[in-house]
């Protein structure tokens, strides 16, 4: 009797471990509650919910120190600083959608391209489009990155008149610089694109710049001196009714994620080849599987620390 309790009372204690086992990698430790519990906790977000619609619904940003969480297409934005809508050499565009957040090291920047922006004939500086929600993240529409506050879309269209209103900066548009599905520029390419998109290359913030291919052969054939800066420039579809500079994370910000380097050269070689596919597009491959639908981010996809961002007041 006693050795058939105690074979019995073994069995049970296995079968509990089994049990155990079976949910380790979903189980809390044993010890306090982890970062991202307490704070759901206090602040009573639902992990589960759309990140965007999360983060698309706030209005000002975080009451944090200045900080980018995650990476340029899965992050957020701590203690994110907003760009006036008109500066002296800038004008923020699209006003509604309220984008005109980022670091404050972005802010700066705009600042500095802006005002060499404004020495160039024709502009009194630049027409600024996206930058981040106030608190980063995943937006309700439009773009996968912009979501750490260190994106900027700058209009290609010179920005002659720094004295638009609300409602012009809603119905105005800028202007295109392609020819032939981008393979080319156009008539309305200058030579003061090309030494405002030097400047902001050459700027030791900036990771990279992505615009239509035939712009950055466009500057590959310009450039006569130093080619340094072309490795920055990095060819992307769209991208000719504005140029992306895409800012390198900010010195010390541990929870930052940089984009993969750069690879070397001065990357017009990789344009020119984009630019002959374009002109003459490879055959598709029959093997090739079909493209997998996009997930919509949640909020638990996200950096713990978004939590804390979107419960600060």
């Amino acid at each position: 009797m006693g050795r058939t309790l105690a074979t019995l009372i073994l069995m049970l204690a296995v079968a509990a471990c089994s049990r155990g086992d079976r949910h380790a990698s979903y189980a809390a430790p044993p010890a306090a509650p982890t970062p991202v519990s307490v704070t759901q906790a206090a602040s009573n977000i639902d992990m589960t919910a759309l990140a965007k619609t999360l983060f698309g619904a706030e209005k000002r940003g975080s009451v944090q120190s200045p900080l980018p969480h995650g990476g340029y297409a899965k992050g957020c934005l701590a203690g994110g600083e907003q760009l006036p809508e008109t500066g002296p050499t800038w004008q923020a565009m699209r006003l509604s959608r309220n984008r005109n957040w980022g670091h404050p090291e972005t802010i700066a920047y705009i600042k500095r391209l802006s005002a060499f922006a404004a020495r160039q004939p024709g502009w009194n500086g630049l027409y600024i489009g996206d930058i981040s929600q106030p608190r980063g993240g995943p937006m309700l529409t439009g773009h996968r990155s912009h979501q750490t506050g260190m994106d900027i879309d700058i209009w290609m269209l010179p920005a002659n008149n720094l004295g638009l209103g609300v409602a012009d900066r809603e119905n105005i548009s800028s202007i295109s610089m392609r020819r032939a599905k981008g393979a080319y520029t156009n008539d309305n390419w200058t030579r003061q694109h090309f030494e405002i998109m030097r400047a902001a290359a050459k700027d030791p913030a900036v990771a990279r710049i992505f615009v239509f291919p035939g712009a950055k052969v466009a500057m590959c054939n310009a450039e006569k001196g130093n080619r340094a800066w072309l490795r920055k420039i990095r060819p992307w579809w769209g991208h000719h009714y504005h140029f992306h500079v895409r800012l390198a994370c900010p010195k010390g910000a541990r929870g930052c994620v940089d984009q993969a380097a750069i690879p070397a050269g001065d990357g017009c070689e990789n344009a020119e080849q984009w630019v002959r596919d374009i002109l003459n597009p490879p055959p598709p491959d029959p093997n090739a599987p079909p493209p997998k639908p996009r997930r919509e981010y949640v909020l638990a996809d996200l950096p713990r620390q978004c939590v804390q961002v979107l419960s600060s007041r």
